[in-house]
């Protein structure tokens, strides 16, 4: 039986993560969704507005955030619904759990990695990400959990632009490219995705073709807007072998959450590699949010993808080099408050 996909719906209070999933469930894709839902209080009104005209299957879980604290009772969730599923008393196809608005969306996506029995039944697709255009900014500014959440997306959707000018829509999409340049945005009125725009993103998928997000690891383009922050020229130093560029742009705000780019046309020792990323994750896991790349391995002829989340890291073996095409290692880390040159030279110091 092929596994179960799952997206992971999040966005801070407001953002409206409810609207789109609303419209995910009418909508006539002919999918049948499971839906597990989080919130706080007895009583969740989010259940009133979800079960009208549709016949998901909507499991409640009203004892706090979905979160390291709850993690054992996502699992039980998972595992209950796929032996229903097996015994045929629920027929679904898919799952989306939305979190809590406060929900930090790293434990959930370890669920699916440290347990063994969710690990063979799902397969996570994605985390999409919700940010409202109204209150993003002052979220962003003031709520750690609100820049986690921008920072572990896969897909970003930003919702209410209406209700600000063109300019501001501008800054926020400039300030969430910043802190996650891999996650794709988009502008969304009153939860109006297409599906394809939803589900199937393979985000989490180490054998996709890295072309679902071509333009994760290139340099930001800044299309002529003018905003308030003053560019650096250049990452002020040259590397023979390659380079390890970041471009900082200094914000007003000093956001904790920021990422960086690792590149170099050196291939890499594998072991060297392995020791030094197995280092840094035992130190700075909890703080590194998502990091991924395409690796120049020695001795290899094809590329090496890896990502992880948090302490959590995978690498799979990818297509091989084209002919003619310049082997480069590139590599993008997400996380709050990383150290940028330890990793920048650690990495280099794993060269060939």
């Amino acid at each position: 039986m092929s596994l179960i996909p799952v997206t992971i719906l999040t966005g801070f209070l407001g953002s409206g993560k409810t609207t789109l999933l609303k419209r995910i469930l009418t909508e006539a894709h002919g999918q049948r969704i499971a839906v597990i839902e989080n919130e706080f209080g007895e009583e969740n009104i989010d259940n009133e507005i979800l079960v009208a005209d549709t016949e998901e299957h909507i499991v409640q879980m009203n004892n706090g955030c979905v979160c390291c604290t709850i993690r054992e009772d996502l699992r039980e969730t998972l595992s209950d619904l796929a032996k229903q599923r097996k015994a045929g008393t629920l027929n679904f196809e898919r799952v989306v759990i939305e979190t809590t608005g406060v929900a930090d969306p790293g434990p959930v996506a370890q669920t699916f990695f440290m347990d063994d029995e969710i690990a063979e039944l799902y397969l996570l697709d994605s985390i999409l990400t919700l940010v409202d255009a109204k209150h993003g900014e002052q979220q962003l500014n003031l709520r750690q959990e609100a820049r986690r959440q921008v920072g572990f997306a896969d897909q970003i959707f930003i919702s209410k632009t209406d209700l600000v000018t063109e300019d501001e829509a501008n800054a926020l999409a400039h300030r969430i490219k910043h802190m996650n340049p891999r996650a794709p945005q988009k502008r969304v009125h009153f939860g109006e995705v297409p599906i394809a725009e939803v589900f199937d993103l393979k985000g989490f998928n180490l054998n996709a073709k890295l072309d679902i997000d071509p333009d994760f690891l290139k340099e930001e383009a800044h299309h002529g807007h003018n905003h308030a922050h003053k560019h650096d020229q250049g990452c002020g130093h040259d590397h023979a072998h390659g380079e390890a560029c970041h471009h900082p742009h200094h914000h007003a705000h000093d956001d904790d959450v920021k990422s960086f780019v690792y590149k170099s046309t050196k291939p890499f020792s594998a072991t060297k590699l392995e020791d030094f990323l197995g280092s840094m994750v035992q130190i700075y896991g909890p703080r590194m949010l998502r990091y991924k790349g395409v690796l120049h391995v020695s001795g290899m002829d094809r590329k090496v993808v890896f990502q992880g989340v948090h302490q959590l890291m995978g690498s799979d073996v990818g297509p091989k080099w084209a002919s003619g095409e310049t082997k480069v290692s590139k590599m993008v880390f997400i996380g709050i408050e990383l150290p940028q040159e330890l990793f920048q030279a650690g990495l280099d110091q794993c060269l060939a």
